[in-house]
């Protein structure tokens, strides 16, 4: 029996796919545009304390920084649901950590994984 499940648990750490996803903002749009987006997400349900001024994210201190801070927070805390990262077009989805202060965490989470769904969140500390 400890054979099979040392075997399981084996499998289970070879399974495992470490694609991370991340939301961000595009580039060249406008800070009102990338303004909106952070009102948006910030209403909607990401937690966006760690751009608040002290915080973890607050820099660097610009709109589009903190847009894909915001934007990302959302897209994890939906699931990654189809359509939760497109802010009418105005963002998408990468597998790149979107640049970040030190000690500020992004949130990801790797791509649905059936022989390890505990895989759902990691968090990548930049």
């Amino acid at each position: 029996m400890a054979a099979f499940v040392v075997g399981l648990v084996l499998l289970l750490a070879m399974s495992v796919h470490s694609d991370a996803s991340y939301c961000v903002c595009n580039s060249g749009l406008s800070d009102g545009i990338l303004q909106k987006n952070i009102d948006y997400a910030c209403g909607a349900g990401a937690d966006c304390s760690a751009i608040l001024q002290n915080g973890a994210c607050f820099n660097p201190n610009t709109v589009k920084d903190h847009c894909n801070f915001a934007v990302n927070s959302y897209y994890q805390r939906k699931g990654q649901i189809t359509g939760s990262c497109d802010f009418q077009g105005t963002a998408t989805v990468t597998q790149t950590a979107p640049n970040a202060a030190s000690g500020c965490v992004y949130q990801s989470s790797p791509r649905f994984d059936v022989l390890n769904p505990l895989s759902a969140v990691v968090d990548v500390m930049l």
